[in-house]
């Protein structure tokens, strides 16, 4: 019998109720833990910032083969001991998945080995592009770019995928939709990266990466960096899950209307799963 694909799901924030806490990727979780040989861990941090997470400061010596990490924090949600025990687990050929939200919302990510260089933010690693610095959302005004209106929480947003088509997105079409996502980038000085998702701003038509995949090679395994953790959260995939008080958007239904767009997101979350498992050795 083989062994499980053990998956990590982890926020960069202590379990706070009112907040993006792990709880409130519940749809996810339940999903991932559906599928025949995975077993799924799900945790918020069990230390403030500061201090080192006992777990993710000793992930390269766990036996977890993924790590989903939902970057929900100001800025603080990772230190530099957990940042390098992350880029290690990867450089060991484990599988990586990084996201985060708008504005300055996850920057911690910023240190992690390769996946965190895909990761633009407003005050740390700017889009290298300027006319991609400015706010595209119209309506939260308190939130600068990058924030990219893909529509409203509960709404469905069309991927355009980027030749040759990858197998990430087999079967899918459509993804959750967010109000203001981040930004996200292939690294130029990465061969084993590329941007293989996009999609266009329902406020100013301006087209945005949603996905860049990292295939394996000499600096670690497969790793994705995605624009928004909204893509996979329960508010999203149905609204009536709730979301942190904070949040004051009006939410749309439309992904209530159409459940085989929720099918299609969870569709894209096994994807993911089944193509960040580790690669057998050459």
């Amino acid at each position: 019998m083989s062994a499980p694909l053990r998956i990590l799901l982890q926020t960069t924030i202590l379990p706070e109720a009112d907040n993006w806490n792990i709880g409130r990727f519940s749809r996810l979780a339940r999903h991932l833990a559906s599928l025949d040989g995975v077993e799924v861990t799900a945790r918020d941090r069990a230390a403030p910032p500061g201090q080192t997470d006992p777990v993710l400061g000793g992930l390269d010596r766990s036996d977890f083969d993924e790590l989903w990490l939902f970057a929900v924090d100001e800025g603080d949600g990772l230190n530099g001991d957990e940042c390098a025990a992350i880029s290690r687990f990867r450089a060991a050929g484990k599988g990586l998945m990084v996201t985060r939200d708008h504005q300055d919302l996850g920057k911690s990510v910023c240190t992690l080995g390769g996946v965190g260089a895909a990761h633009y933010f407003h005050s740390k690693n700017p889009d290298p592009d300027p006319s991609h610095r400015r706010r595209d959302d119209p309506f939260t005004t308190y939130i600068d770019w990058p924030n990219y209106h893909s529509g409203a929480n509960g709404d469905i947003q069309a991927v355009e995928l980027v030749a040759p088509p990858h197998p990430l997105f087999a079967g899918v079409a459509r993804l959750p939709a967010h109000p203001h996502e981040g930004a996200v980038g292939a690294p130029p000085d990465d061969p084993s990266a590329r941007v293989i998702a996009r999609g266009v701003s329902k406020a100013t038509g301006q087209r945005f990466n949603i996905a860049v995949a990292f295939e394996a090679s000499a600096d670690g395994g497969r790793a994705l960096a995605q624009s928004t953790f909204h893509h996979f959260c329960d508010y999203n995939l149905d609204p009536r899950d709730g979301c942190p008080s904070f949040v004051d958007e009006p939410p749309g239904e439309a992904i209530i209307r159409d459940p085989s767009a929720q099918a299609e997101a969870l569709r894209y979350f096994e994807n993911v799963a089944r193509w960040l498992a580790p690669l057998p050795p050459l």
